[in-house]
């Protein structure tokens, strides 16, 4: 029930306010987002490819208002992919991007979201890794499945995201499925409207798991975006059941939560792929992390109590 409560606070400068400026926030922001600079990260990326864990790095960033912000989102992407490529990681350091950092919102935004996001897709390419188009609330979809269609065109490996609370996903699902793409499934972290969303939780899960069959019997390649204990073991039945080895489809979770079942599933030879943002502007990101999951909450909660 707290959930759409935490969402529009990320929504509110207000808010924004009073959460920066607790002494307690930092430290707790540093359990999801381990740094502000591709400095600070770089490490983080190295410590987890050297424990057999995979990556998909998010520059984390939104509220773009002017072209200028999304060219400057553009390259610090560029930036990341740069500093990336002595590590010589190809497909185990991946980048996630929102398409309204590149400028989606903007007058003539799609568009202009598709000239920035292409050189971004081909420096991944050029150094052996690709980019995984991430999904915003419902009114952005179209935009973002047709510049996933045209940038598939040169470059197949870009994959995308899809929600299981949204009524439409089970129809795309089907679509991505059998177009041979890599499709991550979450099971979704924005306010929608009844009219678009399921808004139950048992509602969600039943979706998530329909979907989940589905990409599992396509020709694509599923990645498995949750940490829900129980989801885990029917992603791993249905991938049974559809024949799926190991290295046919991937887990993805987010940096900082259920890290030893990160590796207990690594050690079974899953890949798993960490989802790891860095960046000065956390706070959307943050707030989300926490209307996902009340553990989270809690943590956070917990922490400004015991510090007071």
């Amino acid at each position: 029930m707290l959930g759409p409560v935490i969402l529009a606070a990320s929504r509110s400068d207000r808010m924004r306010r009073l959460i920066s400026a607790a002494p307690v926030t930092k430290q707790v922001v540093d359990r999801f987002i381990p740094g502000e600079t591709v400095d600070d990260v770089l490490p983080i990326v190295k410590d987890l490819a050297d424990r057999g864990l995979e990556l998909t790095m998010d520059v984390v960033g939104e509220d773009i208002t002017t072209p200028e912000q999304a060219a400057a989102a553009r390259d610090a992407y560029l930036e990341l992919i740069e500093r990336l490529g002595p590590l010589q990681l190809g497909t185990r350091a991946e980048m996630s991007v929102k398409l309204s950092m590149f400028g989606q919102a903007l007058p003539g935004g799609h568009e202009l979201a598709l000239t920035n996001v292409r050189p971004v897709v081909e420096a991944a390419a050029a150094i052996g890794t690709t980019v995984t188009l991430d999904a915003e609330d419902h009114t952005t979809l179209d935009s973002m499945f047709a510049i996933h269609e045209e940038l598939r065109k040169d470059f197949p490996q870009t994959g995308c995201v899809i929600q299981a609370y949204l009524f439409r996903t089970e129809a795309d699902a089907r679509r991505l499925s059998a177009a041979g793409s890599r499709v991550r499934l979450v099971k979704g972290a924005y306010k929608e409207p009844a009219s678009v969303a399921h808004q139950d939780k048992r509602e969600i899960d039943k979706a998530y798991v329909r979907i989940l069959r589905t990409l599992m019997e396509g020709d694509g390649y599923p990645m498995v975006a949750t940490h829900d204990p129980r989801l885990i073991a029917i992603a791993e039945e249905l991938a049974r059941r559809a024949g799926r080895k190991n290295d046919q489809y991937e887990f993805q979770m987010l940096y900082g939560i259920r890290t030893e079942e990160q590796q207990r599933l690594a050690a079974e030879g899953h890949r798993v792929r960490v989802y790891t943002a860095y960046g000065t502007d956390w706070y959307g990101y943050f707030m989300r992390r926490l209307a996902e999951k009340p553990a989270n909450l809690r943590f956070f909660l917990r922490s400004m109590i015991s510090h007071d």
